[in-house]
């Protein structure tokens, strides 16, 4: 008897709507599990530093070393979903993020879990690269917005369950769970994915080469590493420190390094670095407003604790809901925005949600600290609503603009775009609040507000610019 769960072969375009829920169904679970992993653990930091009786700043690296992992492996994972197939590297990340979840659990030492974290964040690169050129396979051309809108509304309800999870977990059992629940369900997703999700063809691109590979993660790293570097630990008394010189001795390595990477790149037919696409005009304004906005959103979603619990001195749960009001705008204007996808043009779309995003920090940036309540919720709602109008039509413009055999390659640099502005938002708050730090100087988050609008007009700019653009390449398949 045939069954409902047999794996199924992606046709031309997307699956029957029987086998797509249940294709979705499993994308949806495995990007929850990449997502919750980080906002679940972040909150464990301090209990985690305790009981491996280690600092602050070193348990850190138990974030960073996921982060870093992933960042520099995203290019590669998506490029090796189109030589070998989505399929196989997606169940192929979620195996290793069961098996670091399980090592995490029993770790002892902060060095082996640090370790364990890696390997995660290794099968963190391996989903998030090979979801968005997933979803192109499973959905068909007229429902794509749609998905991907939907795939927008699971991450921002993953990032606000985040927290409340843990705490609840946290709160009857210790930090060694955050890892274990992951377990079960990584299980759960294989064997989902190994019914549901459409096998492909593989490709006729060239083997992965492993020095392109190791470049494109130290490129990544070792640039990001000085820019953090710089902003955190760079300048004291607006001097350049020490430390900040050997900073900036890595940020010149890192763009040696680039320019060796870039030149190896430069003439490839399917490149890992996808120099192809950056080509294509639409591809490359979209990918830099997705840069700029998630740099601007990071930039806020740092100042705003500052704000609220340094300065105002919110309570906890005060400073919660404050916190809450911009992803769960997020979760209302996605849908409408994946609905609009096809109708109104992408740029239009992501140019209105910047202005508004960027009215709302500008807000927020002018707001005196005696502001009430409602006054910032809703200029947190005005950023909210903007950037779930700009997200969904502007990953679509990214996965779309390109040929359909480069997917992989268009969905590992939406997720390297989205990293990418975290990466820079965060390093540049660090520096803002090494410059201006509170409760001593009271303007550090107004001047992240503003140093956000600044990004979000540029990202308004940008996805302007793309009216007068075609919305693709070519029809290449």
């Amino acid at each position: 008897m045939h069954s409902p769960f047999s794996t199924v072969t992606a046709p031309a375009d997307g699956l029957p709507a029987a086998q797509r829920h249940r294709a979705v169904l499993v994308i949806l679970l495995g990007l929850v599990l990449v997502v919750l992993d980080v906002s679940l653990i972040t909150l464990a930091l301090p209990r985690i530093a305790t009981a491996l009786g280690a600092t602050a700043a070193a348990t850190v690296w138990v974030v960073t070393g996921y982060q870093l992992a992933v960042l520099g492996l995203l290019l590669p994972m998506a490029s090796l979903g189109e030589r070998i197939g989505y399929r196989r590297v997606y169940l192929a990340g979620m195996v290793l993020f069961g098996a670091g979840a399980l090592c995490s659990t029993l770790a002892q030492s902060l060095w082996q879990l640090v370790l364990c974290r890696i390997v995660q964040g290794v099968a963190g690169a391996a989903v998030m690269g090979v979801n968005a050129a997933l979803v192109r396979q499973v959905y068909p051309s007229a429902l794509l917005g749609r998905g991907i809108a939907l795939n927008s509304l699971t991450v921002a309800v993953s990032s606000v369950a985040g927290p409340s999870i843990a705490a609840a977990i946290l709160s009857v059992a210790d930090w060694h769970w955050l890892f274990g629940i992951h377990v079960p369900l990584a299980a759960l997703v294989v064997w989902l994915g190994r019914r549901a999700l459409p096998a492909s063809e593989r490709s006729a691109h060239a083997p992965l080469a492993w020095l392109d590979v190791v470049l494109n993660m130290v490129a990544f790293g070792l640039l990001f590493w000085a820019i953090d570097g710089l902003a955190t630990h760079g300048m004291a008394a607006w001097q350049l420190t020490d430390s900040g010189k050997r900073s900036a001795t890595a940020l010149l390595l890192a763009l040696v390094v680039w320019a060796w990477y870039v030149r190896r790149q430069w003439h490839r037919p399917d490149p890992l670095l996808p120099l192809d696409l950056l080509r294509i005009p639409v591809f490359a304004l979209s990918m830099c407003a997705s840069v700029m906005a998630f740099c601007a959103q990071m930039l806020a979603f740092i100042a705003l604790p500052f704000l609220a619990l340094s300065l105002l001195h919110y309570p906890p749960l005060k400073t919660g809901v404050l916190v809450s009001i911009w992803p769960i705008c997020i979760v209302i204007s996605a849908p409408i925005a994946g609905r609009l996808i096809g109708r109104v043009p992408g740029g239009l779309l992501g140019g209105i949600g910047m202005a508004l995003m960027a009215l709302g920090l500008a807000m927020l940036a002018l707001l005196p600290l005696d502001a009430p309540f409602w006054a910032m919720a809703s200029a947190l709602a005005l950023c909210g609503v903007g950037f779930g109008l700009f997200q969904s039509p502007n990953n679509h413009i990214i996965l779309t603009s390109g040929p359909r055999r480069r997917s992989g390659a268009a969905g590992g640099m939406l997720g390297t775009a989205r990293l990418t502005g975290q990466s820079l938002g965060a390093a540049l708050a660090a520096g803002v609040f090494a410059l201006w730090p509170p409760p001593q100087a009271t303007s550090g988050p107004a001047m992240a507000f503003a140093l956000a609008t600044m990004f979000s007009i540029l990202a308004a700019i940008a996805s302007a610019m793309r009216l007068k653009m075609p919305a693709s390449a070519s029809p290449t398949p």
